[in-house]
Formats: C-alpha cells, sequence, structure tokens
C-alpha cells in the first residue's frame, strides 16, 4: 500500500471517544495530513445521517452504527472503516469489499470486560439484584431468596474471545457442571477448565444458566426462538452479551411471561436504544450494550482502532483486517 498524499479526513462515529483517555486524539492530532471529526450529532448515528456525514472522508473509525450498502456507495473517498470493536453485523462487508473499501476491527480488546459483565450477570439473575434495587428505591422492603452459582449447571454456547473468558472465571466459583457447545472444539481448554463439549440440544435442555457468546452471522440469526426457549428448564436463565438478533425477541417476552424459563439478562438488542415489551417483565434484567464499556477496554479499542487508521495513513501494514470467514458468514 502506497502513502496517500492528499490530507487525510478522518470521521470518528463511536461516542464518547478520547474521554476515557486521550490518546487515541493525541494520536490523530501528532500525524502530520490529518483532519479529524467526532460525530457531530452526540448519539449513534442512524443510517441516513451517516450517509450524509460520510461523504467527504477518507477513513471512518466506527462504532455499531450501521454502515448499509447506502451509506458505503455515498463514501466517494472512504477507503478504510477501522471498528472499535469486534462485531461487524452493523457493516455491509461484500458492499465494502465491492468499494475496494478494507475494514478492520479490534476483536481483543473488548473480550475481558464482555466476560466480567456476565459473570455480574449470572449473580444479578440468581439474587435478584437489581429487582431488589427497584422495589427499595420505591419503599419496598423484600427478601428474595436466591441460588448459588457453585450449584448450578452452567452451558456457554461459543467458546472463543469471550466465551473462554467466562469459563475461566467460572472456575473460582466452582459451578456444579459446565457445558459447553462450539463450532470449533477446543477439547484441551475444556479438559482444563472441567468443561464438558455436548451437542446444541443438550446444552439448551441441561442448563440452568445459559449464557450466548456467538456472533450474528447467517448461522446464528434467531439462533434462540420459541423452540429452543421450551427446551430449557423451567427454572433455568438466559443471557445474551453477544450481539441482539440472535435471541428472538418476541419469543422470550413470551417465554418469561409465561415462565417457560425462570429469567434472562441481555445486554443487545435489534433496535437500540431498546424500548420493547421486555422492560415490561420483572424478570428480565438490562444493561445498555456496555460489555465492552470499561476503562481498559473502551480504550484499548479506542486506540487499537486509530493506530490501525494511522497505519493505513502512512501506508504501513494492517494488523487487525477483517478474516475472509467473516465475509463468507455475512447475513
Amino acid at each position: 500500500m502506497n502513502p496517500l498524499n492528499h490530507t487525510q479526513r478522518v470521521l470518528i462515529t463511536t461516542i464518547p471517544f478520547g474521554k476515557v483517555n486521550p490518546r487515541p486524539i493525541e494520536l490523530l492530532e501528532k500525524t502530520p495530513n490529518v483532519e479529524y471529526v467526532i460525530n457531530p450529532i452526540g448519539r449513534k448515528l442512524k443510517a441516513f445521517e451517516l450517509r450524509e456525514l460520510i461523504e467527504d472522508f477518507d477513513i471512518v473509525i466506527a462504532g455499531t452504527e450501521p454502515i448499509t450498502s447506502e451509506v458505503l456507495d455515498n463514501g466517494k473517498r472512504l477507503k478504510l472503516i477501522s471498528r472499535v470493536g469486534i462485531g461487524l453485523d452493523s457493516v455491509d462487508l461484500l458492499k465494502a469489499r465491492e468499494l475496494g473499501i478494507t475494514v478492520c476491527y479490534t476483536p481483543d480488546a473488548p473480550a475481558p470486560a464482555v466476560a466480567e459483565l456476565t459473570i455480574g450477570h449470572m449473580l444479578n439473575l440468581l439474587r435478584y439484584i437489581p429487582l431488589v434495587d427497584r422495589k427499595l428505591r420505591s419503599g419496598i422492603w423484600q427478601r428474595y431468596t436466591g441460588k448459588l452459582l457453585s450449584n448450578q449447571v452452567v452451558g456457554i454456547r461459543g467458546v472463543g474471545r469471550v466465551g473462554s473468558r467466562v469459563l475461566k472465571h467460572l472456575q473460582g466459583f466452582n459451578p456444579a457442571k459446565i457445558l459447553v457447545h462450539d463450532i470449533k472444539p477446543n477439547h484441551d481448554l475444556y479438559h482444563r477448565y472441567n468443561a464438558k463439549l455436548v451437542d446444541e440440544e443438550t446444552l439448551f435442555r441441561e442448563s440452568d444458566i445459559l449464557t450466548l457468546h456467538v456472533p450474528l452471522t447467517k448461522q446464528t440469526k434467531s439462533m434462540v426462538t420459541e423452540r429452543e426457549l421450551r427446551m430449557m428448564k423451567r427454572n433455568s436463565y438466559l443471557i445474551n452479551t453477544s450481539r441482539g438478533g440472535i435471541v428472538d425477541e418476541h419469543d422470550l417476552y413470551h417465554a418469561l411471561k409465561e415462565k417457560i424459563i425462570a429469567g434472562a439478562a441481555i445486554d443487545v438488542f435489534e433496535e437500540e436504544p431498546y424500548s420493547g415489551s421486555l422492560t415490561e417483565l420483572e424478570n428480565c434484567f438490562f444493561s445498555c450494550h456496555m460489555g465492552s464499556m470499561t476503562e481498559d477496554c473502551r480504550a484499548r479499542m479506542e486506540i487499537e482502532a486509530t493506530e490501525e487508521a494511522l497505519r493505513f495513513i502512512k501506508g504501513e501494514d494492517l494488523q487487525q483486517i477483517v478474516p475472509e470467514e467473516e465475509y463468507s458468514n455475512r447475513l
């Protein structure tokens, strides 16, 4: 790749940016021939807003806003998308390839934070912590009898960057059993951390807590529907800190309302910000797509995405280009 000669214009769509750690801003400001603009709307952009903004930029340092075919068509100068984070379902990868736009991401940076949030949701579900908090604030002193994580059968669907960390964290709680299912089994990992590889149906039927750690692809879209929820125990819990669209939210609502399963904890949604019917239910706990939102992980993601953009500008080899398999798995 030859160094680019004209001034490079960088659009930073993800927010907040440079607040936890100013290093990414410092890197941009000390690089010659770089102009940058941080999301002028101050919230997650809608596709039509990004389409209007993107036309005069060479590089986007992106969040989770929809980078659709129409958006890319309007990026007349766009040559690089450097994604802050790991999820790629918001980017039309095939269209980007067609237009000669390189896509990079930061796949390792968010994993520790997402794994810890997942453990937090397990404890919330088993001890009803968010529900007790809400009731106490309303003047209701009500104690709930919960369950020990050490007595649960924990199921992990997807044992990659995040799922493997969840597996390791669970060792401190010594669950009754850990079941795993993955398309690329790692038998040494399972043996080391006392996990049993099972088929997907067994995972749903036997888990007391089932946590999902898979990307959103054509294989995982609506992976959990009424059919899978009815396989689960009536006293079981579901956690999704991976991607919205993996769990059918309509089916989950009815499963929780009808007590087909005992509860759920959801961090990610098909439409964000979320304001749907699940919020009506006391047995569904939420966080706001904040799996990666710890100071250190957020800073690492922003710095890595910025460093990749600057490598591109300087004509250096890129280090975190999206692998080929991500293109073949597109929805």
